[in-house]
């Protein structure tokens, strides 16, 4: 087995691993051609995100949808772990749509209860926002961990 496989997350592992984490960050193509890295928070199931509709990565997403998603945590070597995902991204400007991600975002990062004034709040916010959905393409994960210290 190649050490790459020996790193690599099963499915099970990245989910916990995403569950468990708070921000992602989204490479997009520049007008320029260069990467241009943002973070984001996001739900999984399916991996989507929101965020201003004016931002410079929503007008590169509109150009070019090709995007690249990673999470990462650890501080030593031997924690490193994370996932990469290739990906597309899907705008949905639907304020129904928007709203309905705000509100699974503000239910994980807050644990906030959906009263009406909240959603009048994420309503309010969602009008000047964009969801974006995340079509995976491709894959790749490491958990330094599986390597038991040796290297």
């Amino acid at each position: 087995m190649s050490r790459r496989d020996a790193i690599a997350m099963s499915e099970a592992e990245v989910g916990a691993f995403l569950e468990d984490q708070r921000t992602i960050t989204i490479a997009t193509i520049g007008r320029d051609g260069w990467p241009h890295l943002m973070p984001l928070w996001y739900v999984t199931d399916p991996l989507r995100a929101w965020t201003f509709a004016k931002s410079q990565k929503v007008r590169n997403l509109e150009r070019d949808p090709r995007c690249t998603l990673q999470v990462e945590a650890g501080t030593e070597y031997q924690e490193l772990r994370g996932v990469m995902f290739k990906a597309e991204a899907v705008i949905h400007r639907d304020v129904e749509d928007v709203w309905a991600v705000g509100a699974q975002i503000a239910q994980r990062y807050g644990g906030a209860q959906i009263t009406p004034e909240v959603e009048q709040a994420l309503r309010a916010q969602a009008a000047k926002r964009v969801a974006l959905t995340f079509t995976v393409i491709e894959t790749a994960s490491w958990d330094h961990r599986k390597l038991g210290g040796t290297y």
